[in-house]
């Protein structure tokens, strides 16, 4: 591929922050924008839980720092904002911290929709307003990415808020793009299908495991390095005429047939 090309999905000089940070796709996100050149804050509710990948990639010639964040929050959102006030104000922002609560519909409490749709939701539009309007105070453009589903567009069994957070997710992103289009703010989403991570390498491994992969057009799990070439499309100049798209990573899951 020619070298202008390549050039153009590096983040040299570009201040990253990723929220849901401390382990799983936030803290790889992060490591791989850093490879890329950007400096980027990691964002969690707690700060321990980010300083050994902070360590990690300023030790690799890298440039990162933690902030503590409660996207739930609104002054917990401004305030690591502030936090970050002497880097200036993000250009690139994924929108990647998340929850859910596993167990059938009828036993899902009034307690768990909340925390589902506080976080994955609200927490999304808390993060992503905020961010776009400290871009348009500074006149400046920049990208946000939000971390959706393939839950967002089908269904699963026993997920129903987080199936109903991300399909709110894009409905966000969509609305987002519209609206903060004239103020150079690209908005779009990224849609993982199931993707091995620490937290669910066991069961995916397993008898019930093997069952879902075999409903994958695919036949394969995703692998965290799958998501590298969609996120910096997103997040790089490489997508600069990109905004309010839905790019689904799941080797054919969501085209599979009922």
């Amino acid at each position: 591929m020619d070298n202008d090309v390549m050039q153009r999905f590096r983040l040299n000089g570009k201040r990253v922050l990723v929220t849901g940070a401390s382990s799983g796709l936030g803290q790889h996100f992060a490591r791989l924008l850093a490879a890329q050149g950007a400096q980027v804050a990691l964002a969690a509710r707690r700060t321990d839980k980010l300083q050994g990948t902070v360590d990690d990639i300023n030790a690799a010639g890298g440039q990162a720092r933690a902030c503590a964040l409660d996207v739930t929050d609104s002054a917990s959102v401004r305030a690591c904002f502030d936090d970050l006030a002497d880097w200036g104000v993000p250009d690139v922002v994924i929108n990647n911290a998340g929850v859910t609560v596993t167990r059938p519909l009828l036993e899902q409490t009034e307690a768990d929709f909340d925390q589902v749709l506080d976080t994955n939701l609200k927490g999304c539009w808390l993060v992503a307003t905020e961010a776009a309007r400290r871009m348009v105070a500074a006149g400046k453009g920049g990208s946000v990415v939000n971390v959706a589903s393939i839950l967002g567009e089908r269904v699963a069994g026993g997920v129903a808020p987080y199936a109903i957070s991300k399909a709110g997710v894009i409905q966000a992103t969509k609305a987002m793009a519209l609206e903060l289009a004239r103020h150079r703010i690209r908005v779009n989403a990224l849609l993982p299908g199931y993707v091995v991570t620490d937290l669910n390498r066991d069961f995916l491994a397993s008898e019930a495991g093997d069952k879902l992969r075999s409903r994958i057009p695919s036949r394969r799990f995703g692998e965290l390095s799958d998501l590298d070439g969609p996120l910096l499309l997103l997040a790089s100049d490489a997508g600069a005429a990109m905004s309010g798209a839905t790019v689904a990573v799941d080797g054919a899951h969501l085209v599979s047939s009922l």
